[in-house]
């Protein structure tokens, strides 16, 4: 090999070298930004630095909540979900508990290990958020189900205005007037649901007088034959409710094992006056 060529691949080695020195430079410098900046200037750096320099702001002792709120703003976050998680400091703020949980990057195993730690009203708003993927609202609704029945009355009574179905159908079965109504202005409350509870032991006079003076659920055919189907429905519903029912349906009323005797005189009366 002649003597030009290996200066000119000396020099290239050379070049590289440097080149390589000065990136490296340059990364530690960067890095250093990060892990040293001050408040204002690390909310830039984690709206736009990745990899490395990422972890390094995360190291940062100005770190605070807010830093992290807007982080978990971002997408294409990779392990940073996860590596939050996991330190003892950056994890111990409620509201960076619940933006993890509504990131969708965050994985499913943290998802449900802090799902029994928020509030039972955000679990709520989880249920409802557009963009929350369905193994967490289905999570969510879980979490309130179980904490149901240590709920105090007032929690229940917007637990019964605001939940979803599953959560209305719960709190109905409980039984208690007060709930029974905010349930019924529900409009996630299903008929079928509803339909259900006039059935079951907890359908108390009260409860059934509740459900037919109920402007929304009253007219419906299926829920008024429920009311008239149950052995506790005070008498005045039947007066009510009776006339107009086709002769099929007083005959079917009848044969109810379940009526009482007053409450079969009182469908005879009614077939009797056609």
């Amino acid at each position: 090999m002649s003597e030009t060529p290996r200066k000119t691949e000396a020099v290239q080695e050379s070049a590289a070298a440097e080149s390589s020195a000065v990136t490296d430079q340059g990364l530690w410098q960067d890095s250093h930004k990060a892990l040293t900046a001050g408040k204002d200037q690390l909310f830039s750096i984690l709206q736009e630095a990745g990899g490395d320099l990422l972890l390094a702001a995360l190291r940062n002792p100005a770190l605070d909540e807010q830093h992290l709120l807007a982080l978990l703003k971002r997408r294409g976050l990779g392990d940073v979900p996860a590596l939050i998680y996991n330190s003892r400091r950056l994890i111990e703020s409620y509201k960076v508990k619940f933006a993890l949980v509504r990131h969708p990057e965050t994985p499913a195993h943290i998802v449900m290990a802090l799902l029994p730690l928020l509030y039972i009203f955000d679990l709520i708003k989880l249920c409802q958020m557009p963009g929350i993927v369905a193994d967490v609202q289905l999570g969510a609704e879980r979490n309130i189900l179980q904490r149901l029945p240590t709920q105090p009355l007032g929690n229940k009574l917007t637990l019964a205005r605001r939940g979803s179905a599953a959560v209305v159908e719960a709190l109905l079965r409980e039984g208690l007037p007060n709930v029974v109504e905010a349930c019924l202005d529900n409009p996630r409350l299903k008929e079928g649901s509803l339909y259900q509870f006039l059935s079951s032991a907890q359908a108390t006079a009260e409860n059934i007088s509740l459900v037919a003076r109920s402007g929304r659920w009253k007219g419906r055919p299926g829920i008024r034959l429920a009311i008239l189907k149950n052995p506790r429905t005070p008498a005045i519903w039947f007066t009510l409710f009776l006339p107009g029912l086709p002769p099929a349906t007083l005959r079917e009323l009848l044969a109810s094992p379940r009526l009482t005797l007053a409450q079969k005189e009182l469908v005879r009366q009614a077939g009797r006056q056609r």
